[in-house]
């Protein structure tokens, strides 16, 4: 009976001690989330598009080369690579530790030939022939194992959020290099179309001189606007070139063997239906990640506690052992060992303390960045909303102005014709007209690249 009762005592200590894990439960960081974006002012609710491929948002705009060039860089970007050989990295870790939580097995065979004193002048010479299974398996009472283990899962699962966000930050950086590449091509096509008429106009200028009907001033005007306009063009085709090098870059490519043809930007600001703010820190992959992070240093922490405790070992050997390798795998030869070893921190100068704090304060740092990070997000989410408001009221006042300039360019020119004015009205309207014209190009630029930021604050994907 007492015996018995020994082994269910032993039995329950076992369990007892197999279910004890230092360090605190994992609980996800507070954080005060508004209910509403306060930039989401009379916005309309998007159409749904459930036919989109998920995380493909960018074919919201309908451009054909757009969708080209993003799955190009999906492919080939180095950086999207080296995030991904992270994740495969990470996911190794975790099998590391994983596999703690078994026993090793080893086979270790020998074969030794010795020579032995056995006293009186007298020693032996023979061998040793041992062909063992090595066994060696930690008890994990104090959780240090399980710990470890759930810091390398939540790393793991931090470098899978990483390449996430490493491929939305690639996928919203081509299609933002792509928008202003196409702005830049609308005001080098405004710029030559300008070009080719004042070239005109300084024919008409040059033979009005010719005759005496102006003077020589108005013909230095018309050839210094001139010139200043090729200033221009060439000064834009040189910002083209660069994002279109950028662009190469981006794409995984050497900047000498990537072009992209000229083409107008006819390209529409959909509309986007912002969901609230909660969801926003499920979306974001650089959110996701932060919360892993936190989760992994919390784990360290109970690893750092069990350093404390003692690391109790089992270690097992059986197989065969024989003098002659004829009777090496006879019966009579098999020989096995089996007992604990057991490791008890005395005295380590104060590191296990140190590390303890160390981790403690690795946790404190995680949990602050991972507030940051999503007081980031709002804020990126805040300011795409806004901008996108913004934009539009000055997309409509930049339309009336640049009515307004054309208007006036075509009476100049007509009271320049009839004599009524000088050239230099005309050189004024003509500079205004243009200059209006393109402010016009750059809005729209600036609304396609507002509402690109605004997808990628919102996490990607969200149609």
């Amino acid at each position: 009976m007492k015996r018995k009762k020994m082994k269910k005592i032993i039995l329950f200590l076992c369990f007892f001690l197999a279910g004890c894990t230092l360090g605190p439960d994992y609980k996800k960081p507070e954080m005060q989330i508004p209910s509403e974006f306060k930039g989401n002012k009379n916005w309309k609710i998007a159409e749904p598009r459930d036919h989109l491929p998920k995380g493909s948002w960018w074919q919201i705009f309908n451009d054909p080369v757009l969708n080209q060039l993003e799955e190009e860089a999906g492919q080939a970007n180095q950086n999207l690579q080296a995030a991904a050989a992270r994740v495969m990295q990470a996911r190794a870790a975790a099998g590391i530790s994983e596999s703690d939580k078994y026993p090793d097995i080893n086979m270790n065979p020998s074969a030794v030939r010795s020579r032995s004193y056995v006293g009186e002048g007298m020693s032996n010479t023979g061998n040793m022939f041992t062909l063992p299974f090595d066994l060696s398996y930690e008890i994990d009472l104090w959780g240090r194992v399980r710990r470890s283990t759930e810091a390398s899962d939540a790393s793991a699962a931090a470098s899978q959020s990483d390449f996430e966000n490493v491929r939305l930050s690639l996928q919203a950086e081509v299609a933002r290099n792509y928008f202003q590449l196409r702005a830049l091509d609308k005001e080098i096509s405004l710029v030559e179309r300008t070009t080719e008429l004042r070239t005109q106009s300084l024919k008409l200028v040059e033979s009005r001189f010719k005759y005496g009907y102006i003077s020589r001033l108005d013909l230095e005007r018309a050839k210094t606007e001139l010139a200043g306009t090729k200033a221009e063009a060439a000064a834009l085709r040189k910002n083209r070139g660069e994002l279109e090098n950028a662009l190469a870059v981006l794409l995984g490519k050497p900047a000498s063997e990537f072009s992209l043809a000229p083409a107008d930007l006819d390209i529409k600001t959909p509309e986007i239906s912002p969901s609230l703010p909660s969801e926003l820190l499920e979306r974001r992959p650089d959110v996701a990640r932060a919360e892993r992070n936190v989760a992994a240093a919390n784990a360290r922490i109970g690893v750092a506690e069990a350093a404390f405790f003692p690391t109790i070992r089992i270690n097992g050997r059986a197989g065969y052992q024989s003098s002659e390798t004829s009777s090496l795998l006879d019966w009579d030869s098999r020989i096995w060992s089996l007992g604990p070893n057991i490791s008890l921190p005395i005295f380590t100068g104060g590191s296990n303390r140190a590390n303890l704090e160390k981790a403690k304060a690795a946790y404190d740092e995680t949990v602050a960045n991972y507030k940051q990070t999503v007081l980031v997000a709002f804020k990126e989410a805040e300011d795409g909303l806004s901008g996108l408001y913004h934009l539009q009221d000055q997309a409509k006042a930049q339309e009336q102005a640049l009515e307004s300039a054309k208007n006036a360019l075509a009476i100049s020119e007509s009271q320049y014709k009839s004599g009524l004015v000088s050239y230099l009205e005309v050189v004024d309207a003509q500079r205004t007209a243009l200059q209006t014209e393109r402010a016009s190009v750059q809005i729209s630029g600036r609304q396609l690249e507002t509402t690109v930021m605004l997808i990628k604050a919102l996490g990607g994907g969200i149609f």
